[in-house]
C-alpha cells in the first residue's frame, strides 16, 4: 500500500499454493513455467491478471495469488481467486500438473524435493538458504494466506497491533489444516505451524515465540524489534541482503514502508470461498476488539507475551479444542466459571460481529463446515480415518485439489462426529 490508509479501509490478501503432479500429486516446481507461460515471456516473477496477481515464492513448486491493489471490500474476492485458480489450472494442464491446497503438502520430503525458485530475487532466497537451510517443512513445505491491514499513524498502529496479538494465539483454532506431514499424523492440528516457529532457530531475535512483542509505536518496534534482528542476522548475511522488515518471522509482522501489519499465521484452506471466510471471521473479530467492545485497549496491551505463546502453543497442536484460560475468553466477551475451549469464542465472534462485515454469499458454506463442524485439519483426519498408508492420503487430498478447483468446502460428513473442532 503506496500510502496510509486508515483501519479498516483496505485489505490485502495473499494465498499461496502447491504445484503437484495431476497424477501422483508429487510437488511439481514448474512455478517458473507457469508463469512464463500466464505471462507469455520467460523469467516472469509476477503476472498481473486484473483484480489479481501471480507471482512465485522460495520455492519453484509453490504459486502465490494476491489481490493486485490493496481491495476496498474482501466480498467478491473469492469469485476473483477461483476464477484465477481455474486459469492457473489450465496452463498447468499441458505441464501434467494442477493446484492443490491446505499449508502444506502431505508426503514431500523437502530434503530431496526442494528447488528453490532459480530466477528474479534469488540472491534474498539464497541468503535465506544460506542463513537457515531452507531445505525443511518450515521453509520448503508450507502454504499460508496472509492478510495485510492498514494503518495510519502510532496511534492506529497501536491498537492494531495490540488487537492482532490478543488473538494470533487462537487463529490455528480455526485455520489448522496441516496434520499430516511424511506421510503420517503429525501430533499437530497445525503442523506447518510447529515446523515454521522453529525455523529461524539460529537467530531467535528473527521469530521471537511467534507472537509479538508488546509494542505500539513504530520507533519502539524498531528498537525493540528490527534493530535486534538486524544486528544478530549481520554475520550470517554479509551483504545485507536480508536487512529488511520481510526478515521478520513473527506471526504478524508490522510493515512500516506501506503502513501495514500483515498476519501470517494462517494456513491455506482448501478453497478461496473457504480462506475468504476464513479472513471475514478474523477481521470483523479484530474490528471488535479495536473498538474495544469486549476489552479495553489498555487490557489488550497488557497481555503477556508468555502467556498468549502459551496459548499459541496449544492451539497449534489441539486447535477448536484447546482449552483456554478463563481470562483470556473475557477478551472476547465470553464468560464462563472455569476453562472454555477456543472453539466456543469463536463460535461467538462470528455471530457476534459477521453481520457487521461486507458480507459475501460465497462464505456461507465454508463458514458453516468451518465454524459449525471443524477445522480442515479434523476433516481430513476424519477422511483418512486412520489409515496412512499412500492411496489413502492420496486419494483424500485429490479430493481436496478437486474442492479447490470447484471452489466448494470439503466436508468430511462429520457433524457431531468425535473428530468434531
Amino acid at each position: 500500500m503506496s500510502r496510509a490508509k486508515p483501519l479498516f479501509s483496505a485489505y490485502g490478501i495473499e494465498i499461496e499454493y502447491m504445484i503437484v503432479d495431476r497424477e501422483t500429486l508429487a510437488v511439481l516446481p514448474v512455478a517458473d513455467k507457469l508463469l512464463a507461460a500466464a505471462a507469455k515471456k520467460e523469467n516472469a516473477s509476477d503476472v498481473e491478471r486484473g483484480e489479481i496477481t501471480w507471482s512465485n515464492e522460495l520455492v519453484n513448486h509453490v504459486l502465490e495469488m494476491k489481490v493486485s491493489k490493496p481491495a476496498k471490500s474482501l466480498s467478491g474476492l473469492a469469485a476473483a481467486f477461483a476464477e484465477n485458480i481455474a486459469a492457473a489450472d489450465a496452463l498447468l494442464a499441458p505441464m501434467g500438473g494442477r493446484l492443490m491446497p491446505t499449508g502444506a503438502h502431505p508426503f514431500m520430503d523437502p530434503h530431496t524435493e526442494t528447488q528453490l525458485w532459480p530466477h528474479a530475487y534469488s540472491d534474498v532466497y539464497q541468503a535465506f538458504d544460506a542463513a537457515f537451510n531452507c531445505k525443511g517443512h518450515g521453509w520448503a513445505n508450507l502454504q499460508s494466506m496472509h492478510i495485510n491491514l492498514p494503518f495510519r499513524g502510532d496511534e492506529e498502529f497501536g491498537r492494531l497491533h495490540a488487537a492482532i496479538r490478543a488473538l494470533l494465539p487462537i487463529m490455528p483454532a480455526l485455520a489448522a489444516s496441516t496434520p499430516i506431514l511424511d506421510g503420517h499424523f503429525t501430533g499437530f492440528l497445525d503442523a506447518r505451524m510447529e515446523h515454521y516457529s522453529k525455523n529461524a532457530a539460529r537467530v531467535p531475535s528473527v521469530m521471537g515465540v511467534v507472537i509479538p512483542e508488546p509494542v505500539f509505536s513504530e520507533q519502539e518496534y524498531r528498537d525493540r524489534i528490527l534493530a535486534p534482528m538486524y544486528r544478530d542476522i549481520a554475520p550470517l548475511d554479509p551483504k545485507g541482503v536480508l536487512h529488511d522488515e520481510f526478515l521478520n518471522a513473527r506471526g504478524a509482522i508490522a510493515r512500516f514502508k506501506r503502513s501495514t501489519i500483515e498476519i501470517r499465521i494462517l494456513d491455506t484452506q482448501e478453497c478461496p470461498a473457504a480462506d475468504l471466510a476464513l479472513a471475514g471471521v478474523v477481521v470483523s473479530a479484530l474490528k471488535g476488539l479495536v473498538e474495544e467492545r469486549w476489552s479495553s485497549y489498555e487490557e489488550q496491551k497488557a497481555l503477556s507475551t508468555h502467556d498468549l505463546a502459551a496459548i499459541f502453543n496449544q492451539t497449534i497442536a489441539n486447535a477448536g479444542r484447546t482449552v483456554v484460560p478463563e481470562e483470556y475468553a473475557r477478551l472476547f466477551g465470553v464468560y464462563a466459571p472455569s476453562s472454555i475451549p477456543a472453539r466456543v469464542i469463536w463460535r461467538r465472534l462470528a455471530l457476534n460481529t459477521l453481520p457487521a462485515m461486507d458480507f459475501d454469499p460465497d462464505w456461507e458454506k465454508p463458514l458453516a463446515v468451518l465454524v459449525d463442524q471443524s477445522s480442515l485439519a479434523r476433516r481430513i483426519l476424519a477422511a483418512v480415518d486412520g489409515d496412512y498408508r499412500h492411496p489413502a492420503i492420496k486419494r483424500t487430498y485429490g479430493e481436496l485439489c478437486d474442492c479447490l478447483a470447484a471452489n466448494t468446502p470439503f466436508n468430511a460428513g462429520i457433524l457431531g462426529a468425535p473428530y468434531f473442532l
